[in-house]
């Protein structure tokens, strides 16, 4: 089991941070292990989206996403066979200013064994970067 969660202020309106994060289409294109994306459905209140990851091999999960625009993305595991557990939420708050308060909260627990310290060090190492590709993205926007 890994809990992380991380703070950051992105240097772009929440709306557009807001919209990159609902595009799951395009998270191929600029999130790091995200190899293919299947939409399953999806609509204003959420999505059902499959995710492959390459992680030395390949991994598939789906994730339920609730929308609460332009404030929130929540999801839950629904099943795939690298995950017991993936929950968590995005939260965002428009500074006034053209920039957008980010939190990034994520509870994960893997199938199989797997050290606590190796999960641990691996979500808290990747976060940072994977923070930076969605800001970039929404910057680009």
């Amino acid at each position: 089991m890994a809990q992380a969660d991380i703070e950051r202020t992105f240097q772009a309106p929440i709306d557009k941070v807001y919209a990159c994060i609902v595009d799951y289409a395009s998270y191929p294109e600029f999130v790091d292990g995200v190899s293919s994306i299947k939409i399953l459905e999806q609509n204003e209140s959420g999505a059902r989206v499959e995710y492959s990851l390459n992680m030395i091999k390949t991994f598939n999960y789906v994730l339920k996403l609730t929308h609460e625009k332009p404030n929130k993305v929540s999801w839950q595991l629904e099943g795939g066979d690298i995950f017991k557990r993936n929950n968590g939420s995005w939260n965002l708050s428009d500074r006034g200013d053209g920039t957008t308060a980010v939190k990034y909260e994520l509870d994960v627990d893997f199938k199989g064994f797997a050290p606590k310290a190796i999960i641990n060090k691996l979500v808290a190492n990747n976060l940072p970067s994977m923070m930076d590709q969605y800001e970039k993205r929404a910057k680009s926007l």
